[in-house]
């Protein structure tokens, strides 16, 4: 059973869709009042709908988190609505620039878009909840990373340094914030059909890689590179994920910090 989170507060970034509506119900379902941030204005109301059918209390927060005035507003509406922010989980991520899926070759600008969303923003909203967590000696940080900061790819490189930073930031930020009582981890996904792997698949779709390997539609290409690369031979969902935040956040991994949980099915396990 996952742990209880009645009574407790959780915002949860990049919440509209994928892998973050996963967390957004699962936490929800323990009991946790969620607030649902991201851009995508109706994805973030559809998702925040969906956590009121459990039973709890929900906001949505329209943020863009490379800005700093909106990364704070954010917190602030959290803060005023419920008091507190016991549970902060940074998921808005990005795998490059606008329309990287329109383009055979990576960008300067995929480099400083994905960095921009997928580290400093993540820092920025950790910065700002730790605000309120340290005064109350208390709080769960819990940053979405990914496999991807586990091993290289030549497709997009850009994305594993963010998410390897990512990784590297929740190590030493769990130090900084421990003697606040503040615990903080990171969940590296496997492999999931998200709106990110649709993308990925057009992108090689587009570039002849589906017709020239396998001649498979893209849903089928991505169940044969799960069936192909991971041990359980079956795809991870925005679920699992969910539960893992869940445990995180929860009493039961108090003592529980600096780590980088890995939900990939054995995609990683071969090295």
């Amino acid at each position: 059973m996952l742990g209880d989170l009645k009574n407790k507060t959780a915002l949860v970034t990049g919440g509209a869709s994928g892998i973050g509506r996963g967390i957004c119900l699962a936490l929800a379902e323990q009991g946790a009042k969620v607030a649902v941030a991201d851009r995508n204005v109706e994805g973030t109301e559809q998702v925040a709908a969906d956590v009121a059918k459990t039973g709890v209390a929900t906001l949505a927060i329209r943020v863009d988190v490379t800005n700093q005035a909106s990364v704070d507003e954010m917190v602030a509406k959290v803060v005023d609505a419920w008091g507190q922010v016991d549970i902060l989980v940074n998921d808005a991520g990005v795998i490059g620039g606008p329309q990287w899926w329109d383009r055979d070759e990576n960008t300067q600008e995929d480099w400083t878009y994905t960095f921009d969303v997928n580290v400093r923003g993540l820092v920025m909203a950790t910065d700002a909840a730790a605000v309120h967590m340290k005064k109350r000696k208390s709080g769960k940080v819990i940053n979405i990373a990914s496999i991807a900061a586990l091993r290289g790819g030549p497709d997009y490189p850009h994305y594993n340094a963010s998410k390897a930073a990512v990784v590297s930031y929740t190590k030493s930020v769990a130090i900084q914030l421990g003697p606040h009582s503040i615990n903080v981890n990171a969940i590296c996904p496997g492999l999931l059909w998200t709106p990110m792997w649709e993308r990925i698949s057009q992108r090689q779709s587009r570039s002849g890689v589906n017709a020239a390997l396998h001649g498979l539609s893209q849903r089928e290409l991505f169940d044969k590179v799960v069936a192909d690369t991971t041990p359980l031979k079956r795809e991870q969902t925005p679920r699992d994920i969910g539960k893992m935040a869940a445990f995180l956040a929860s009493d039961d991994a108090m003592n529980i910090t600096g780590q980088a949980f890995v939900v990939d099915g054995g995609f990683t396990a071969g090295g």
